[in-house]
This record gives structure tokens, C-alpha cells and sequence, in this order.
């Protein structure tokens, strides 16, 4: 029994490693969209005849969204695997400092 509680918690360890791994890369494609959008929101402030006619104050709100959005899908993605507490703003965890669940 006990080999077998090993590999089942070794299984279940690498299970949260590759949901660990899943949620970074989602939140590392997030980031690179968030700030691509934000910046050429921003760009279309300042020429917003550049793709069509987009008045400034839809342009803010535009961005104003995004950024809503982003927030919530970070709270939504950026959780340990384990106990489902949100993990801080360190991309390269190592340890979730709530249950101390190990992710390399």
C-alpha cells in the first residue's frame, strides 16, 4: 500500500506541475495580448482616423475594458492548482506560499 500511496501523490504532483504549467503559459499569452491591445488602443488615441473613425472616448473605454477583463481573467487563471488561492504577482513561482504546494 505504501508504493502505492507514493505513486498516487507523485502522480498527483505532477498533475498540479502540468496545470501549473498550463495556467503560467495562459497567463504569459494574457500579458503579451493585454499589453499588444492596451498599446495600440493608446496608439489609436493619438490617430484615431488610423483604422476608420473611433472617437476618443469609446478608445478609453475600449482600453478601460481590457484592462477589466485582464484583471479578471488573472483572478480567474492565476490560482494554485491545489488549494485555489490566488498566487501573487511572481511569474516564476516556485512554492504556493498558502499550502505550500511545490511547482518545480
Amino acid at each position: 500500500m505504501h508504493k502505492e500511496c507514493t505513486k498516487m501523490e507523485k502522480r498527483d504532483a505532477q498533475t498540479i506541475l502540468r496545470e501549473f504549467t498550463v495556467r503560467r503559459t495562459r497567463q504569459i499569452i494574457a500579458i503579451a495580448v493585454a499589453v499588444f491591445l492596451v498599446l495600440l488602443l493608446a496608439v489609436l488615441y493619438q490617430r484615431p482616423d488610423l483604422f476608420g473613425a473611433f472617437s476618443k472616448d469609446t478608445l478609453v473605454l475600449a482600453q478601460g475594458l481590457l484592462i477589466l477583463a485582464f484583471i479578471n481573467f488573472t483572478a480567474y487563471n492565476w490560482l494554485c492548482p491545489s488549494c485555489k488561492k490566488y498566487l501573487g504577482n511572481d511569474m516564476n513561482r516556485r512554492v504556493c506560499k498558502q499550502c505550500g504546494t511545490r511547482f518545480r
